[in-house]
């Protein structure tokens, strides 16, 4: 019996070393390499404070650049998976530009089944991504931007005169929530084609969807965790999957779709694109291009334009808000620009302020201290 049961303690101990050799095998990748970083953990690699809600990727990525500042690059690890962080312009400037066509693919996996709007731009495989990219990036020229403007500046009388009526109530205005009704009114105008009315409905379909792309919650981090196990996932990750998010995305713009084609619409504009895609899917080198794809598309487009933008715009209404001498500042340059064609708002004009753009540029920086210190800056 005392002889079974050492047996028994024997093959335990050695399958957790071959379970613990598995999972640190490659912990010496970067150092055999000669290349610098911090040391990984079991499980986690480099990115305990990621998966414990702690930090977002961005902030781990902007703290390994500080911290390996005499490096020109750095090897971490993410999870089990060692991955390069370049510091050296030059390094990035090789692999983004000359050598492009090596480092294509994108880090994220698509799980067409699991996660239907993981098919977007972002994570498709090169190629995919390919021939995508070249249909979609004719949209975001200079001249498509400028044919959108009329657009933008209809919004934003729109959000003028809801901005009055939030002011006159003279309490706390939320520039988060103010932004991003904001931000869905233009998306669903200049990307879509529709007239969502963000600012006027105070429960809009579209903006629900937004929060909850972006929320953080314990489901999310589960999502995220089993990602980590692509096998698992492919097969259980439906569970876990935003349906009303995916049904949202899907219903809209395979609608939008049948509708334009059904009385002949054409706006030259996003939507349009993906129609032409849908009816010719020899342009992606595939048979057949699924109503799941394309509404993928619409939704990462609805997502980055979402969080994004008006993310950036109400930091600059806090921050200005703080900052009476750079808002009186700004305030004169654009009153400057406009009263040169008579308060009109022109595209062109816009790229005349320069100071406007300083802000702006600013405030990418996510850190609030670092974004005061930004402002005070350009002040001067």
């Amino acid at each position: 019996m005392a002889a079974g049961m050492l047996e028994i303690f024997g093959a335990c101990v050695v399958i957790l070393y071959l379970l613990y050799y598995y999972l640190t095998c490659d912990f010496d990748y970067w150092t055999s390499r000669g290349v610098n970083g911090p040391k990984p953990v079991l499980f986690f690699g480099n990115t305990v404070d990621f998966f414990m809600g702690k930090k977002c990727m961005g902030e781990f990525y902007k703290d390994i650049y500080n911290r390996y500042s005499n490096e020109a690059m750095v090897g971490v690890f993410l999870r089990g998976k060692p991955a390069l962080v370049l510091r050296d312009p030059e390094y990035i400037k090789q692999v983004l530009i000359k050598d492009f066509t090596t480092f294509a693919d994108r880090l994220g996996t698509v799980f067409e089944k699991a996660e239907p709007m993981s098919m977007h731009l972002f994570r498709l495989d090169a190629v995919r991504w390919r021939p995508l990219r070249t249909r979609l990036s004719p949209i975001f020229t200079s001249g498509k931007l400028k044919d959108m403007f009329h657009l933008l500046l209809n919004c934003s009388d729109h959000f003028e005169k809801y901005l009055d009526q939030i002011v006159s109530k003279d309490g706390i205005v939320e520039c988060r929530d103010l932004t991003s009704k904001f931000t869905t009114d233009v998306i669903g105008s200049c990307a879509f084609g529709l007239e969502i009315n963000a600012l006027k409905e105070e429960n809009n379909q579209f903006q629900k969807m937004g929060r909850k792309i972006f929320r953080s919650t314990s489901k999310t981090v589960i999502r995220i965790l089993l990602r980590e196990v692509p096998w698992l996932y492919k097969h259980f990750g439906y569970l876990l999957d935003d349906h009303d998010v995916t049904k949202f995305m899907t219903d809209v713009t395979r609608d939008t779709i049948q509708y334009r084609k059904q009385n002949n619409i054409s706006r030259h504009d996003f939507i349009d694109t993906l129609i032409d895609l849908k009816d010719n899917p020899d342009k992606l080198g595939v048979n057949n291009v699924t109503d799941a794809f394309i509404a993928a598309q619409s939704f990462v487009f609805f997502a980055a334009g979402f969080e994004t933008s008006s993310s950036t715009m109400s930091y600059a209404m806090y921050e200005l808000a703080q900052n009476q001498s750079i808002q009186d500042k700004v305030r004169e340059e654009i009153k400057e620009v406009l009263n040169n064609d008579d308060g009109v708002i022109l595209y062109e004009n816009i790229k005349k302020m320069s100071y406007l753009e300083k802000i702006f540029q600013g405030l990418f920086l996510r850190n609030n201290s670092l974004i005061i210190q930004r402002l005070k800056f350009i002040s001067k």
